[in-house]
């Protein structure tokens, strides 16, 4: 099966970079599968699961909003955060969980609301993460 380059960066480091087979990243207006020679495009992520496959193994981990372009031979995604399960805190993700649900509560204005909304999605995603990959050790 043919591949394609894929990068994905985040404010803080180079997470991935390397040749796969595909990648499913979590969009806005769904999961999005990408392979070699997809048609280009452009769209937003929200926070989720990205997979991975290369050489065959696919690989979870953990993606935060951003964005990705796709071109026909790579494929480059920016985002603030993507993390391997075994990187991910659980202790950190369950309370940023609590703080934006007590603070979901509160809903004091539209604005708020839709930051912890988004917090919310983010710590609940890597949970999800974290707990998939301890099933599967």
């Amino acid at each position: 099966m043919s591949g394609f380059f894929l990068e994905i960066i985040t404010p803080e480091k180079t997470f991935y970079r390397g040749e796969v087979e595909s990648v499913n990243i979590p969009s806005l207006g769904g999961a999005c599968t990408i392979m070699a020679g997809h048609q280009p495009m452009v769209f937003a992520t929200e926070p989720g699961t990205i997979r991975i496959t290369a050489d065959g193994v696919t690989r979870e981990a953990f993606m935060s909003e951003g964005f990705i372009e796709v071109r026909p031979d790579e494929t480059i995604a920016f985002a603030q955060a993507v993390e391997w399960p075994e990187d991910i805190n659980e202790r950190r993700a369950a309370e940023a969980k609590e703080r934006a649900e007590e603070q979901l509560r509160r809903n004091r204005s539209a604005a708020e609301f839709k930051l912890n909304q988004a917090a919310l999605a983010r710590a609940f995603a890597r949970l999800r993460v974290k707990n998939r990959s301890g099933r599967d050790s």
